[in-house]
């Protein structure tokens, strides 16, 4: 395969790329990759019809969450009783007779407490939200949880009502739970998994 290209915080380039060299070394081979820093507020364009924001989230390192649009053009308002050759003669001349509009598709949380998910709403729109669900135990503090930078499950039940999303898949988990654990307590605390929108991913 091609070497990837891996998008990742610019805060954390160098360090990965020391971590990298230090895996080379010791393996006597070769991770060729290149590697892009991240800034919250840009973006990076997949294709024609997708594109990816970055995100600022709340983490104890600075962190980036991302958000893949779909982004289709449709016709002005202003220009659709007019007919296809009316258009394509405004086009001609030059005027702006598209408007880009964009669907959330697929947002990524990734490490960050919950004003990561605050702070960026469209995240509650997303067809589909990638969520980190690192506690979910009630001996897990959440106070102590948010200070490190993590969600608890308390604090996706707080937001249930928010979240419009067709597909919630929480991640991410701490290993002081086994699997099993986590699975019997959200199923314990959360019996609908959100309307069944709710899955695992272990």
């Amino acid at each position: 395969m091609e070497p990837p290209t891996i998008y990742l915080p610019a805060y954390s380039v160098g360090r990965v790329r020391q971590l990298l060299d230090v895996f080379m070394h010791l393996d006597h081979g070769r991770l060729p990759c290149q590697l892009v820093g991240v800034k919250p507020g840009e973006e990076y364009e997949l294709s024609r019809e997708h594109i990816v924001s970055v995100l600022r989230t709340d983490h104890s390192i600075p962190s980036v969450g991302y958000l893949v649009w779909e982004r289709r053009k449709r016709l002005k308002p202003e220009y659709q009783s007019l007919t296809e050759m009316e258009i394509r003669q405004l086009a001609i001349a030059g005027h702006q007779v598209s408007a880009e509009i964009r669907f959330p598709r697929v947002a990524y949380l990734g490490d960050s407490t919950p004003k990561g998910l605050d702070d960026n709403p469209v995240m509650y729109e997303a067809d589909i939200l990638i969520v980190e669900l690192s506690f979910v135990a009630k001996r897990h503090r959440s106070e102590k949880i948010h200070r490190r930078g993590h969600i608890h499950l308390d604090d996706i039940i707080e937001r249930r009502e928010r979240f419009r999303n067709g597909l919630i898949i929480g991640s991410h988990f701490s290993t002081r739970c086994t699997d099993r654990e986590i699975d019997k307590i959200v199923s314990r605390r959360i019996p609908d998994m959100l309307d069944d929108r709710l899955v695992l991913w272990f």
